[in-house]
């Protein structure tokens, strides 16, 4: 045995830590003086070697009972030369998840490597507002990777079958000595399959995959909206060697519309009307994306900027039920080209003008005389 280090300091966990705290303690060190993060440092390999003897004895009841009763004595002369010597050696049970997650499989299984799952694929569709209205069917195109059909994703000669890897004897992986442990790497050549192919498919040599068109039918529902993904599953790329295959996501992009914009299930538009109807009041129809012509009401003295709402008339909502609504803004239009009978009308009503007809106007000047008595006061 190396410097007699209390075991519990080394674990640093008290002398009545039950045996979860004591898992909890080594791998924590465990994973801090772990070779394979410290390559090269010989403190650490030394300070992890110290952790794993004092592990191996507390974490065996019998070990840990002769320990607390006679220290480091109890494993020396006669004792069985170290904590082993009791016969056996540590059981660290599930340790080894971990270290196969971080380290590449120091403590994993012999387990041949499973089949990946085959990659997912997007695609950016471009669609009309008025699709997004009232959904649509559509069929697109796309190269992906297929299973191969002369193999049947197999990867062999239609006929042969892969044979177990030598290397490995089927594992998909292969131990080699790295410092203290016994380290599993994947099998470098059956690349962790733990099958060699001897006579490769000629359609996709060897790799059970082939690059095909795809055509698919993708069904839009109503409502959707820049952004919205649809997931067609399992049609993605296929996996390698028959696994499954991966999905393939579908992004939507509505293009911009002439007329509306839009905001969740809102639709906001623009319509300017003539000045005299917003002094006199009337009424507009506004072309709704549902085919309806929706009539509003235009009040009387109505100001530009005034919006007007018109309920349901606007998106539905997706995978859902009811509609937003239309909103409409009101943009008062100054006429540009006046006959010389409307510029007389126009100064004959200046003429009777009181300032009562334009509040707002009032109210602006008002206040501007009101700072102009100021500053000359």
């Amino acid at each position: 045995m190396s410097a007699e280090i209390d075991f519990y300091e080394l674990l640093e966990v008290e002398r009545t830590a039950d045996e979860k705290v004591l898992k909890s303690a080594y791998r924590k060190l465990a994973m801090k003086y772990h070779p394979d993060k410290n390559p090269g440092c010989q403190d650490s390999e030394a300070k992890f070697k110290q952790i794993n003897e004092a592990y191996a004895c507390l974490s065996d009841p019998q070990k840990r009972a002769a320990y607390d009763r006679y220290g480091h004595a109890a494993f020396q002369q006669g004792g069985g030369g170290g904590p082993g010597g009791f016969g056996g050696s540590a059981d660290f049970g599930d340790l080894g998840d971990i270290f196969e997650t971080i380290f590449g499989g120091a403590f994993g299984g012999g387990g041949r490597q499973q089949a990946r799952r085959g990659g997912d694929l997007r695609y950016d569709m471009e669609i009309t507002l008025e699709d997004a209205f009232h959904g649509k069917s559509a069929e697109i195109a796309v190269e992906v990777a297929q299973s191969c059909q002369p193999c049947s994703g197999t990867g062999a000669t239609p006929g042969t079958s892969a044979r177990r890897c030598n290397l490995c004897g089927g594992h998909g992986k292969v131990r080699a000595q790295q410092g203290f442990f016994m380290v599993e790497r994947t099998c470098p050549t059956c690349h962790g399959r733990g099958e060699v192919i001897e006579s490769p498919c000629k359609s996709c040599r060897g790799e059970g995959r082939v690059d095909a068109e795809q055509k698919l039918e993708v069904q839009i529902p109503a409502g959707v909206d820049n952004g919205t993904r649809i997931r067609l599953a399992g049609k993605g790329e296929a996996g390698p060697f028959g696994a499954p295959p991966g999905d393939l996501y579908i992004f939507l992009h509505v293009k911009r519309h002439r007329m509306f914009e839009r905001e969740g299930t809102t639709l906001l538009t623009r319509c300017p009307i003539s000045f005299t109807k917003a002094a006199l009041g009337g009424e507009i129809e506004i072309p709704g994306l549902d085919g309806a012509r929706h009539k509003i009401e235009i009040p009387a003295g109505i100001q530009s900027g005034k919006q007007l709402r018109k309920r349901g008339a606007g998106m539905p909502v997706l995978q859902g039920r009811g509609s937003g609504d239309l909103v409409i803004e009101i943009q008062v239009e100054t006429p540009t080209k006046l006959s010389a009978r409307q510029r007389e009308l126009l100064r004959e009503f200046q003429a009777t003008e009181t300032g009562e007809e334009t509040p707002q106007s009032k109210g602006f000047f008002d206040r501007i005389k009101d700072a102009w008595n100021d500053l000359t006061e």
